[in-house]
C-alpha cells in the first residue's frame, strides 16, 4: 500500500528535524535533509504499525475523503 503524507522540515544548526502533522507526535530528525526525510520514512512506518496492532479485534472499516 502506498500513502502519502505532508511533512514539516524544522532546520537548525544540528541538521534537520520533521514532523508529519497528519501523524501527532511522529518526529525524526537527520544531519541534513536527504537523511532526515530518509528517518521520517521508516518513522511513519512504524507509527503506522502500531496504529494497525490497535486495531487487532475490531471490526474496522476505511472510508475515502476528498480533501
Amino acid at each position: 500500500m502506498t500513502a502519502r503524507y505532508k511533512i514539516a522540515l524544522h532546520r537548525s544548526d544540528e541538521g534537520v528535524a520533521v514532523s508529519v502533522p497528519g501523524l501527532p507526535g511522529c518526529w525524526s530528525q537527520g544531519k541534513d535533509e536527504d537523511e532526515a526525510i530518509e528517518n521520517i520514512r521508516d518513522a511513519i512506518e512504524a507509527y503506522v504499525a502500531v496504529a494497525d496492532e490497535q486495531l487487532e479485534g475490531a471490526e474496522v472499516r476505511e472510508i475515502e475523503v476528498v480533501i
